[in-house]
């Protein structure tokens, strides 16, 4: 029988000190002993069986990586995306929360922040709308902010105003002159060019944005919707009606609010939340099927007189001209005037030219002193390029002004 000092020899050599290493991995040095070179502690080289389970651990990690690789690749080929880099825009289409860089992946989510931060104390906010044709440098929105910034107690709003940007240049562009942007991406429609009156992306745009501003009335939220191509010059919260749930900008006004043959404009209005705003906006966006190819402001005229609102118990308001005026239908006094719109025009050159005079006719008029003001020498000298031959000036001409030495500032 062998002696207890064989035993334990032998015992020794079948269990080596634990390692407390993966097994994968052979070849690290014990925790509990220091690192020595082979020779000087008397160890003969690894042995064959060693080196290919050494060979065999690195293989696996290989492997691991190439698959985790391949998958990633795989997942990219199964969106059907066309190269090996994603574009931002792509990310967009896919990802709308990319193009919002918000904080929450819930787009609904980041809109009621973004809300929420421009939201006057009353839960109002006042709405734009905005893509790219429209948002280039010395364009149309560099125009419209300027107009808060020259009107008469104006520039307190753009606190409260949110700019709804429906492209990723549009957003962009938005983030470095605005810090209240939201970004509202539409599977399959590229807003980005000009949208010209009555092309299908021009109709896709209008009802789109009809059935946005019914979610922000479903958040609570009262609001002054207001295209981009409006120059606001006063206050016009003071010439609201308190008692109307809906009231619109008219392209015609006939004298009085509460006719329903008024010819409104969709461009502007100032809508209050509750069941009765938020019903007649899901009736209205409903109703593009009913009249396919119209945009939303001819489906209003043709749904304002149908028995439903009445049944809603909507207060239906018209804005008078004098206050909310515009090209169609030019407001004559500019100590009223608190909105003027490019509407009646056609062509991105022509509304840029017109809205250029604009803003240097109330420049003239704000710069006069104040007996002045009141005999209202100064009267608009627009439409010009965007005269339509039922069009006609309000008014004698003011002296002229060179429309390319507008100031900057």
């Amino acid at each position: 029988m062998a002696s207890p000092r064989l035993l334990a020899r032998f015992h020794r050599r079948r269990y080596p000190p634990s390692t407390a290493v993966s097994a994968c991995c052979p070849f690290a040095p014990p925790r509990s002993l220091p690192l020595r070179d082979c020779s000087s502690a008397g160890m003969s080289p690894p042995k064959p069986s060693t080196l290919i389970r050494r060979a065999a651990c690195l293989f696996t990690l290989l492997t691991l990586s190439l698959l985790m690789l391949y998958t990633a690749t795989d997942s990219i080929r199964f969106l059907h995306l066309p190269s090996a880099s994603l574009s931002s825009s792509t990310l967009v289409r896919i990802f709308p929360s990319y193009l919002n860089n918000s904080p929450s992946p819930n787009p609904m989510q980041h809109l009621k922040e973004v809300l929420g931060n421009a939201s006057m104390g009353n839960n109002t906010v006042i709405l734009t709308t905005l893509n790219d044709a429209w948002a280039s440098t010395n364009s149309v929105v560099d125009l419209f902010l300027k107009s808060f910034m020259l009107g008469d107690g104006t520039h307190w709003l753009l606190d409260h105003l949110v700019i709804i940007a429906l492209d990723e240049k549009a957003y962009n562009r938005c983030q470095a002159v605005h810090k209240h942007c939201f970004s509202l991406v539409t599977e399959d429609v590229d807003f980005q060019e000009e949208a010209y009156f009555m092309t299908p992306n021009y109709l896709k745009m209008m009802w789109r944005r009809i059935d946005f501003l019914r979610s922000v009335l479903e958040l609570g939220y009262d609001f002054v919707f207001t295209d981009t191509d409006i120059m606001w010059f006063r206050d016009p919260f003071p010439q609201f009606f308190p008692d109307a749930d809906f009231q619109i900008a008219c392209d015609h006004f006939f004298g009085d609010p509460d006719d329903l043959n008024n010819m409104p404009n969709g461009g502007f209005n100032h809508v209050k939340s509750n069941n009765r705003s938020i019903a007649f906006y899901k009736f209205w966006y409903a109703s593009h099927e009913t009249y396919p190819g119209y945009h939303d402001q001819d489906v209003f005229n043709k749904i304002k007189f149908d028995p439903l609102i009445s049944d809603i118990g909507l207060k239906i308001r018209f804005l008078d001209t004098a206050y909310f005026g515009g090209l169609c239908e030019p407001s004559k006094d500019l100590n009223l005037v608190c909105t003027m719109h490019a509407n009646c025009c056609y062509g991105m050159d022509s509304k840029l030219h017109d809205l250029k005079i604009m803003l240097q006719d109330w420049r003239a008029f704000t710069s006069l002193p104040p007996d002045l003001k009141n005999e209202s020498v100064i009267s608009w000298r627009v439409p010009q390029n965007c005269s339509l031959h039922s069009l006609h000036h309000f008014g004698s001409p003011s002296p002229e002004i060179n429309v390319e030495q507008e100031e900057e500032n």
